[in-house]
């Protein structure tokens, strides 16, 4: 699925949209942060290499923000560094 994805430099995160119930369903918004996506996912710049991050690994980066909304339907989805310290390698 493409990545719906813009930077917020007030944040200092990503926000993306995410469809749990599929596109048909509603959409559901969350963050990662720049950290997660420069220590993990290697962006290395500005705003463009953190979209560019974000879009290149957004199966995984959906897969746990997926999860996350439904584990915990009514509480944001930010997801740091630690949420993917078990699913990527290093």
């Amino acid at each position: 699925m493409k990545c719906e994805a813009i930077h917020c430099f007030d944040r200092a995160t990503v926000r993306f949209a995410i469809y749990p119930a599929g596109l048909d369903g509603p959409r559901v918004l969350a963050e990662i942060s720049e950290d997660a996506l420069r220590d993990q996912f290697g962006a290395t710049g500005g705003p463009e290499t953190l979209l560019e991050a974000c879009q290149a690994n957004f199966e995984l980066i959906e897969e746990i923000a997926v999860e996350r909304h439904r584990r915990h339907p009514a509480c944001p989805i930010q997801l740091e560094i630690a949420d993917f310290c078990c699913v990527l390698p290093g």
